[in-house]
């Protein structure tokens, strides 16, 4: 299916002189991103929190302290957080943010474009049994196809599938819906308004 752009009379657009300017608006859009993280070690999400937790007990000492010293209502946040338990806390939080980020691996993916999406579907077609189960594509060969059309990353199909079916189920699936969703969320208010 060709697709092909015809310009509007220049009469018109003359009479609607705002329609340029939103046309290019509608050409420049960006087709939309969805990231999804997959963290290997959860003991680094659970460092980030127990130093949270010590940190806002670092910071509450040190806002009673200040009282205790009667240092000026407004200024006890600013001299809490001068603290060198509370200053010390907040190193170590950082720190395990850190280390959070770098065990945090993050594959992004990127909508297809209309007609790209329906060439992916006509070319991973349902069997005739998928078809009699309501499948709109093949579920053996389509996530892969998808994920490695989608990947902003460039993860080959071969890459992809290899991860569909080494990966647990929950992580298969969380691969595959973050391809899937970014080319099925729609974008737009459809309101009244």
């Amino acid at each position: 299916m060709t697709t092909t752009f015809v310009e509007p009379p220049a009469d018109a657009v003359a009479r609607d002189p705002h329609w340029a300017a939103k046309m290019a608006r509608l050409r420049a859009r960006r087709l939309p991103e969805r990231a999804v993280s997959f963290l290997d070690d959860q003991d680094l999400k659970q460092c980030v929190t127990d130093a949270a937790l010590d940190m806002a007990k670092a910071r509450t000492s040190a806002v009673g302290r200040a009282s205790e010293m009667e240092v000026p209502a407004d200024e006890r946040e600013s001299w809490a957080l001068a603290q060198p338990d509370v200053l010390a806390a907040q190193a170590a939080l950082d720190e395990a943010r850190r280390a959070l980020a770098a065990g945090t691996l993050t594959l992004t993916f990127r909508a297809l474009p209309r007609p790209a999406w329906e060439q992916l579907l006509r070319e991973h077609a349902p069997t005739e049994e998928q078809a009699d189960l309501g499948h709109e594509y093949n579920v053996e060969t389509f996530p892969a196809a998808l994920v490695s059309a989608s990947s902003v990353d460039g993860m080959s199909e071969a890459e992809a599938q290899e991860l569909l079916d080494s990966w647990s189920d929950a992580d298969a699936k969380a691969l595959f819906t973050a391809a899937l969703l970014v080319n099925q969320t729609m974008r737009a208010d459809l309101g009244k308004g």
